[in-house]
C-alpha cells in the first residue's frame, strides 16, 4: 500500500463489553467515527491500522454464563462473533477484530503489572469491597447500585456515576444494594493491590496541558479532576474470570480497566506481527499516530488511568488524540436496554440500507460531548430529502443522460475555455475546506460540505440546459460525470456501500478505498470515450407507512 510520507495512523474503537449486542448508541458516539476517520485516512495515503476487540473479562460475563450454563470463554466469544458480524455488516472496517482474553493481551497486563510493582508504583492494601451476603461472592462495579453522593442521581452503578460524570470509588454510593437480587450491599475487607494514581499527577497534567489535539471541553474538566485531587486506584479483583494477578492466580484477577485498554496495544501488535510481519511493535506504536475513539461515559479511564499506566511503564506513546462524543438519545429519551428503549444495530439493518445509517448518524452527530436525538421521522427526512434528493438524484440525471443520449460513452468537451472552470474552482475550494474538517473530527460538518459540493453540481448542470443546448451538451455531461467522480470520493468515508455501487457504475478501475484522495480535485480523470455502465437507482426512498410502524414498534 502506498502511504503518505511514511505516516502511519493507528486508530482503535473502545472495546464494548462482551455480552450483550450493539446498539445505535454505541455506533453514534464511537464507531462510525472511528471508521469515518479510518477511511479517509487511507484515501489519503496513509498506513492505517484500525484494531479492536470486545472486553472479555469480569463478573458479569461469569454470572451469565453461569446462567447459561457455559464457560465464560465461550459466552464471550459468542458475543465477539455477533458484534464482528455486526460491524462489518455496516461497514465498520477493522483490520482487526479480537479480545482481550487472547494469550498477548494476557501477557502484557502482566508484564505491565510487574514492571509497575518493581518501580513502586502498585502496593498491597487491604482495602474494602462491596459483599452480598446472600450471593456469598464480591460484587463487581456494576453489579452494585445506589445512590451518587455527589449529584443525587439513583439507581448509578459503583464505578460512575453517569449523570455527572464522578468516578466512584469503593464505599461512596449511598444506599448500595446487590443489583442481582436486591440485598443490601455489605463492605468486606480484602487484601488487594493498589495503583499509586497520586503520583501522576503532575505528568498528566503536563501531557494534558501541551497536547493541543484533545478536545479543549474534555480536557478543562478532566484538569479539574486533578486538582481536586486523584486517588490511589484498587486494580485488583476476588474474581476468577480475568487476567491472573501474578502471585495469586487462581484467587484474584487484575481489574478490567486496568488491562482491557491494553488491547488496543496488544490487538495491534498481533496484527502487526502475524499479518504484516513486523517484529518491532513497540517501535511501529511509537513512530505512529495514536488515536483513541471513545463515548464521553469513559473519559476519565482514558485520560486518567490509561496515560498513568503508559507513563509509568515507559514503553508506549501516549494517543495523540482521544476523540470523545457524547450519548444519543432515542426519540428525546434516554437509551435503556433494561427497559428495552433502544434499537439494535441489528434490528436497524434488518430494515434499513447500512449507509442510511451511516449518513444519519453522521448528519446528527457533532465533534462534542453533546447528546443528540435519533428521532424516526427526522432519519426519513434526512434520508429522502437530502441524501436521496440530492446526491441520488444528481447521479441518476447525469448517468441517465450519458445513457439515453451519449450511448453511455462520455462524450467530447470541445475546447473547454477559462470560465468553463470556474465550478471546479469553487469545487476545490469546497475539496479543501472537506479536508480540513475531517483532520478535525468534524464530520458532521465534513458531510454538509458533501451535500452542497452536489448541489453545486446539480446547478451547473442545470443551469447549462444540455437537453436543450447541444451545444454546451458535451462539454457539460464531461464535467458532469468528472464531477461525480469526485463527489463519490467525498462520500466514501461516509457511506462506503453506495459510493462503491456509484463507482462501479461509472466503471472505474483505480481503488476507491486507498490512496486516491491526491486525484479528488482532477476534474478531467474520466476522459472522452470512456463508458460507463446503464444508469441505476441508488436509493429508495422510505415510506411513511414503515416510520410509523417502526415508532408504533417501539413505543
Amino acid at each position: 500500500m502506498a502511504t503518505k510520507n511514511n505516516l502511519r495512523r493507528i486508530i482503535t474503537a473502545a472495546l464494548p463489553y462482551a455480552n450483550g449486542e450493539i446498539h445505535l448508541g454505541h455506533i453514534a458516539s464511537t464507531y462510525l467515527p472511528a471508521d469515518i476517520f479510518a477511511r479517509f485516512s487511507r484515501q489519503r495515503g496513509y498506513f492505517v491500522v484500525f484494531s479492536c476487540g470486545t472486553d472479555d473479562y469480569g463478573v458479569p460475563i461469569q454470572i451469565k454464563a453461569e446462567q447459561e450454563g457455559v464457560h465464560p470463554r465461550e459466552y464471550a466469544s459468542f458475543w465477539r462473533s455477533r458484534d464482528k458480524e455486526d460491524f462489518e455488516k455496516l461497514g465498520i472496517s477493522f483490520d482487526i477484530f479480537l479480545g482481550t482474553d487472547i494469550e498477548e493481551n494476557i501477557k502484557l497486563a502482566q508484564e505491565f503489572f510487574i514492571t509497575l510493582r518493581e518501580k513502586g508504583y502498585i502496593y498491597e492494601k487491604n482495602v474494602l469491597q462491596y459483599y452480598c451476603p446472600k450471593e456469598n461472592r464480591f460484587l463487581p462495579d456494576r453489579y452494585v447500585v445506589g445512590t451518587c453522593p455527589y449529584c443525587g442521581a439513583q439507581n448509578q452503578y459503583g464505578d460512575i456515576c453517569e449523570v455527572c460524570g464522578h468516578v466512584l470509588n469503593v464505599g461512596d454510593l449511598l444506599n448500595p444494594k446487590c443489583a442481582i437480587c436486591g440485598t443490601e450491599a455489605k463492605l468486606k475487607e480484602s487484601n488487594h493491590f493498589v495503583f499509586a494514581l497520586s503520583k501522576f499527577s503532575d505528568p498528566l497534567k503536563k501531557w494534558l496541558i501541551e497536547n493541543e489535539r484533545l478536545q479543549q471541553e474534555v480536557k478543562n474538566y478532566v484538569l479539574k479532576w486533578i486538582e481536586e485531587g486523584l486517588r490511589d486506584w484498587d486494580i485488583t479483583r476476588d474474581i476468577t474470570w480475568g487476567v491472573p494477578v501474578p502471585g495469586r492466580e487462581g484467587k484474584q484477577s487484575l481489574y478490567g480497566w486496568f488491562e482491557n485498554h491494553l488491547g488496543y496495544i496488544s490487538i495491534t501488535l498481533k496484527y502487526l506481527k502475524e499479518k504484516l510481519d513486523i517484529e518491532d511493535g513497540v517501535s511501529f506504536w511509537n513512530s505512529s499516530e495514536v488515536i483513541h475513539f471513545i463515548g464521553k461515559d469513559i473519559v476519565y479511564h482514558h485520560y486518567l488511568f490509561l496515560p498513568a499506566e503508559r507513563i509509568a511503564e515507559g514503553r508506549f506513546k501516549l494517543p495523540d488524540q482521544i476523540p470523545t462524543r457524547g450519548y444519543l438519545l432515542l426519540q428525546n429519551r434516554r437509551l435503556s436496554k433494561s427497559r428495552g428503549w433502544y434499537i439494535s444495530l441489528r434490528e436497524f439493518l434488518n430494515n434499513f440500507p447500512p449507509d442510511y445509517l451511516r449518513y444519519y448518524l453522521t448528519t446528527i452527530t457533532p465533534y462534542s460531548q453533546a447528546d443528540i436525538n435519533f428521532d424516526w421521522a427526522q432519519f426519513a427526512e434526512k434520508i429522502n430529502n437530502e441524501l436521496i434528493s440530492i446526491i441520488g438524484n444528481l447521479f441518476v440525471r447525469v448517468t441517465k443522460f450519458l445513457e439515453d443520449r451519449y450511448a453511455c460513452e462520455v462524450p467530447e468537451p470541445g475546447v473547454l475555455k477559462q470560465e468553463d472552470f470556474q465550478v471546479a474552482q469553487e469545487l476545490q475550494e469546497l475539496i479543501k475546506k472537506y479536508s480540513e474538517l475531517l483532520e478535525k473530527n468534524e464530520f458532521s460538518e465534513a458531510l454538509k460540505v458533501c451535500v452542497s459540493f452536489a448541489h453545486k453540481v446539480n446547478q451547473f448542470f442545470q443551469y447549462n440546459e444540455p437537453w436543450k443546448n447541444k451545444e454546451l451538451a458535451g462539454k457539460t455531461l464531461y464535467l458532469s460525470v468528472n464531477y461525480l467522480r469526485s463527489l463519490i470520493i467525498l462520500l466514501y468515508p461516509f457511506i462506503p456501500f453506495s459510493s462503491e455501487k456509484m463507482w462501479n457504475l461509472l466503471d472505474l478501475k483505480e481503488d476507491l478505498a486507498f490512496n486516491i484522495f491526491h486525484s479528488v480535485n482532477n476534474f478531467e480523470a474520466i476522459k472522452p470515450g470512456h463508458r460507463i455502465k446503464k444508469s441505476e437507482i441508488i436509493f429508495e426512498k422510505i415510506p411513511k407507512e414503515k416510520i410509523d410502524e417502526l415508532t408504533k414498534n417501539l413505543a
